[in-house]
């Protein structure tokens, strides 16, 4: 991604002294794309509003082909399932929700497939829980598969897995998952559209002086005390989901804005300087997740590596498993472990890609024995470049 241009922009407040900076669309790289149930399906025919999302798809299609990395995570499958199900407006137990879920899905994600496919792009779904988001080894796997799609140029279209998720072990909305999937994928940029144009002082359709607010450097409390409650039944968010989503992005290096959907071509209505509320972040994704992996995660095992595999490391390469001699501990693949060279110094700690049982049985072996020895085909790498903090050498 190429370094960051800022446009000056306006004072968040009229009562503060202090000019924000704001960024542009164009400049970020891998982007993900909140859409609401309220903006993609009409409620009153239970129906997705096909030409707001053929607009849409133009936007995607016009990012794509500058070369960004898109995501999608998309709301809709209850709201459309209720409707083929015929289940009446209001809300449902928990049985109506996953069965509207169930059938509400396939459409969703063909009505998606169909739309990208216009746009000549190839869309792959994924739906996730709360565990595939917080548990680090199945954090890992998502991690993957949201990196390959996007290798192959494929735009995924994610949705929590309503047809299985109790309030337990819910998101709830899809604000607060769009921020996870952004932190788990590394994005530079998370936009939410909305009903709304964004962040005012105050509720807009309670205090008719509220301000709108452009550029929000960091959220505070008493950016926290601005936000209102959901807006509509379809919609299980509001603007408190958002301020939410927010922190959860802007802790992981990632900026957000959030913008009205109304009207066709909502993107390219924010690239063209349309009213919108941007969040900002002083960390990138890379460096923030660095400083999670060297700095919050307690490490589960060592492992030694020989004086060739931490030149290696020093050059900015991943561990293979022939450079490691030996382990130490009991771990499980996604658990941080100490990285130490043949004098015994800790040189990183990164997320391991093999439980330690794995781990031993491959350790000083060449990759391409890896699958003859333990019967599958496992990562290359014991330890990726990504998933790895090193010290100075």
């Amino acid at each position: 991604m190429r370094r960051l241009e800022y446009r000056d922009g306006p004072a968040p407040l009229k009562s503060r002294a202090v000019t924000a900076k704001t960024p542009a669309l164009a400049d970020f790289r891998r982007i993900v794309i909140k859409v609401g149930s309220a903006l993609l399906v009409d409620s009153d025919r239970g129906k997705v509003r096909l030409a707001w999302l053929t607009a849409l798809a133009e936007d995607i299609g016009a990012l794509h082909r500058q070369g960004k990395e898109i995501m999608v995570v998309s709301s809709g499958a209850i709201a459309l399932g209720r409707t083929v199900l015929g289940l009446a407006k209001g809300p449902l137990k928990l049985e109506d929700s996953q069965a509207a879920a169930a059938v509400g899905q396939i459409a969703l994600a063909r009505t998606w497939a169909q739309a990208l496919a216009h746009e000549e792009i190839t869309a792959g779904q994924i739906l996730l829980t709360l565990g595939d988001t917080e548990e680090r080894r199945r954090y890992l796997n998502a991690r993957s598969t949201l990196a390959r799609l996007m290798e192959y140029r494929a735009v995924p279209v994610i949705n929590e897995n309503d047809t299985v998720a109790t309030t337990e072990i819910r998101y709830g909305d899809n604000d607060r998952l769009a921020a996870r999937v952004a932190t788990m994928a590394s994005a530079d940029l998370l936009v939410l559209l909305s009903d709304i144009d964004g962040l005012y002082t105050a509720p807009p359709a309670q205090d008719p002086l509220a301000q709108h607010i452009p550029v929000v450097p960091r959220i505070t409390a008493a950016i926290e005390g601005m936000a209102g409650a959901a807006g509509s039944e379809l919609s299980r968010g509001g603007m408190r989901t958002k301020i939410e989503a927010g922190k959860i992005a802007t802790s992981a290096g990632t900026h957000m804005v959030i913008a009205s959907g109304h009207g066709k071509n909502p993107l390219r209505a924010v690239q063209d300087g349309g009213r919108c509320t941007w969040f900002l972040t002083g960390a990138t994704p890379a460096r923030a997740r660095k400083a999670w992996i060297g700095g919050a995660l307690e490490p589960r095992g060592v492992l030694h590596l020989d004086a060739g595999a931490v030149a290696a490391l020093r050059r900015g390469a991943s561990l293979l498993p022939a450079g490691v001699i030996r382990i130490e501990g009991l771990f499980e693949r996604g658990d941080a472990v100490l990285l130490r060279g043949p004098d015994g110094a800790e040189i990183g700690r990164g997320l391991v890609a093999y439980d330690s049982d794995h781990a031993e049985r491959i350790i000083g072996r060449g990759t391409a024995e890896i699958e003859a020895i333990l019967g599958l085909a496992g990562r290359a790498e014991m330890v990726h470049r990504d998933d790895m903090v090193v010290g100075a050498g």
